[in-house]
């Protein structure tokens, strides 16, 4: 390749920033611009904030392009003016085939996720919801269909017990940005492989996530309520309703056997128990739920000691 790639970059959030950088460090592609999206209303004086991507595409001295519309004309031609080989995306939006399809060599997108399984906005949290031990990053060709398109390469990631979203969200970010650089420069060599998506067995989607997934449901077992608070913890995070009413945000727990309660025993499922001093436990259907760091509203995050020390016993009252 005599001339460098001339590349098109398209992301928003922190987990596309990496990406980026790597391709920016490469000296056989030029990152001619980055599409972002439009500044925001954020915190509490709701004043407009760029995105990580946009932030870090102005310290490298990037153009950077904000369309409210991706199907306008006008960001069209623009973006056609740039005579990009190729067009990046991670964590961006869904892309009009007027736009995956300009540049001669496509549009290819990173996931994080061992496509096909979990196609979707939320690939990580549902990994850990669904209590996979594995999970991975992969590089496609963009088409019309969501997260369809013909795999590139795949990288494996391990997960531990210990995981979460949070620690779950850097590990995948920093295999994506490697395996975005090893991608481009196969396609840049014309050795890129394109395999069409083989679908087989059961698929698990990955949703957007709402507010009512991270409810928890003590008609659950105890390991698949950990799982659902591994997969939103930090944010958007697993919630319940205590018996006062109020909301309690579960940001760890773990399960135990019902024979390892050291309080009163139940087989109806929501119901609570503590020793005042060290423990908060629910009964689910099967096991019991062991709150470990919670937060209740209006109040910070607490280890469970701590936040027994301030709690009023009575609101385990109905």
């Amino acid at each position: 390749m005599l001339q460098p790639l001339r590349i098109v970059f398209m992301g928003t959030p922190e987990f596309a920033v990496p990406t980026l950088e790597a391709l920016l460090s490469w000296p056989g592609c030029v990152v001619v611009a980055v599409i972002t999206a439009p500044d925001k209303p954020a915190g509490r004086g709701r004043q407009l904030a760029e995105s990580a991507v946009k932030q870090a595409a102005q310290a490298h001295n990037v153009p950077v392009l904000q369309p409210t519309n991706l199907k306008d004309l006008e960001f069209q031609a623009a973006l056609k003016q740039l005579e990009a080989d190729l067009q990046v995306v991670v964590a961006f939006r869904m892309l009009p085939q007027a736009v995956w399809s300009m540049p001669p060599m496509g549009s290819i997108n990173i996931h994080a996720s061992l496509l096909p399984q979990y196609r979707g906005a939320a690939p990580i949290n549902w990994a850990l919801i669904h209590g996979e031990t594995q999970t991975g990053v992969t590089s496609f060709f963009l088409r019309h269909e969501i997260d369809t398109g013909d795999l590139i390469f795949q990288d494996v990631v391990p997960i531990t017990d210990e995981d979460d979203f949070g620690s779950l969200y850097e590990k995948l970010k920093t295999a994506g940005a490697a395996l975005a650089l090893r991608t481009v420069q196969a396609i840049a060599d014309g050795t890129a492989p394109s395999l069409p998506q083989m679908e087989s067995g059961e698929l698990r989607p990955a949703p957007k996530i709402q507010k009512e997934t991270g409810r928890l449901d003590f008609k659950q077992n105890a390991p698949q309520l950990v799982n659902l608070v591994r997969g939103l913890s930090p944010i958007p995070t697993a919630f319940t309703t205590l018996p006062d009413g109020r909301i309690l945000k579960v940001f760890r727990a773990q399960a135990l056997d019902d024979e390892d309660s050291t309080g009163p025993t139940t087989t109806y499922p929501g119901t609570w128990f503590s020793d005042g001093r060290t423990y908060l436990r629910v009964q689910t259907t099967n096991g019991l739920l062991d709150l470990l760091d919670v937060q209740l509203e209006g109040k910070k995050r607490m280890p469970i000691q701590e936040f027994l020390r301030g709690f009023n016993q009575s609101a385990l009252q109905k």
